[in-house]
């Protein structure tokens, strides 16, 4: 049976007539990373913020740890580390200034503890360097530093990789790897960047318009990707030709692309050999459906006098996936 560190049941909220989160049953398993992925304005912020108590929801229920949050407000969110906004900080103090004043504040301030976070993530270097000098990447490793230094079992991290270059997204990436793999801590990660969510996550809720449309773990989500050939070929009007003579329907069976790109470097070819054009376009074609007659297809192609430079069996990505269940939607 699993067990879910967060639990909602037709959570949903209203700002005035609008309705910006609508309905959400959202199923966070212990241990595990779930990725709450959608465009900017679907809704992830506000339902993370229901999460933390810092919005009240319009209706619906919340469970986290099993428990009721407003009836064990305390042994609840003691447990949970986040990050909402960019994590504020003394511009003139080093990253251990930072944190020991933090721990101050909140009564369990510990050397050793800081020590040990920011060893955690790779900051432990950065003795001198003060936080008005640090790069993004570092300053999200220090707000993570921040918000684990309690030991939380849970983290809700909202957009902690935006605006970051591929070396802070990878730290970023790496640090809550290590996080959830070494250390058994649950995540929740809520971003627009679709690449980063399905490197990281185990499972993904694709939201949209405050809708939580879908959760699917890495194994049902590519179980569910489509998968299509592509062709690319020198003659994209006869073999388009070619396809429909045998029945399949534009859309439906296939779909294609022209490229000006192959139409002119043939034009140059037949120019260097000093022949005449005869207007052939090249282009990519998308074998949708009968995959397995592709290699009667590519027979066909070249039978018939096209130049078939690429075959490939291709599946479709996260991004192609998430445009068509919206869309569906």
């Amino acid at each position: 049976m699993r067990e879910y560190v967060i639990e909602t049941s037709n959570l949903s909220k209203s700002y005035s007539k609008k309705l910006v989160v609508d309905s959400i049953d959202m199923h966070v398993e212990k241990g595990k990373i779930y990725g709450l992925l959608g465009k900017n304005g679907a809704g992830k912020t506000t339902t993370m913020c229901m999460l933390l108590d810092l919005v009240h929801p319009s209706g619906g229920e919340i469970l986290l740890f099993g428990k009721d949050p407003q009836k064990h407000s305390k042994e609840v969110y003691s447990n949970i580390g986040s990050i909402i906004e960019t994590p504020g900080f003394y511009e003139n103090l080093t990253a251990y200034e930072n944190l020991k004043i933090i721990s101050k504040l909140r009564g369990n301030y510990n050397p050793l503890t800081i020590k040990s976070v920011l060893e955690m993530v790779n900051l432990d270097h950065e003795k001198t360097k003060e936080f008005k000098e640090f790069s993004l990447g570092m300053k999200q490793r220090l707000g993570i530093a921040a918000a684990i230094m309690h030991n939380p079992e849970l983290l809700i991290l909202d957009e902690p990789i935006n605006g970051l270059d591929p070396i802070g997204i990878k730290e970023i990436r790496d640090l809550l790897k290590k996080l959830s793999c070494e250390y058994g801590v649950t995540i929740l990660i809520s971003s627009h960047i679709l690449s980063e969510i399905e490197n990281i996550a185990d499972v993904i809720g694709f939201m949209d318009e405050g809708v939580l449309i879908e959760e699917l773990t890495r194994n049902e989500l590519h179980s569910k990707l489509n998968k299509y050939v592509e062709f690319e070929v020198s003659d994209i009007d006869l073999a388009i030709e070619l396809l429909n003579k045998t029945g399949l329907k534009e859309n439906n069976d296939y779909c294609f692309r022209k490229s000006i790109a192959n139409y002119i470097e043939d034009v140059e070819s037949v120019e260097q050999e000093g022949g005449q054009n005869e207007g052939h376009i090249g282009g990519t074609i998308h074998l949708l459906s009968n995959l397995d007659l592709r290699d009667q297809f590519n027979t066909l192609f070249v039978s018939s006098g096209i130049n078939v430079r690429k075959v490939n069996l291709c599946e479709e990505n996260l991004e192609d996936f998430f445009t068509r269940i919206i869309s569906n939607t």
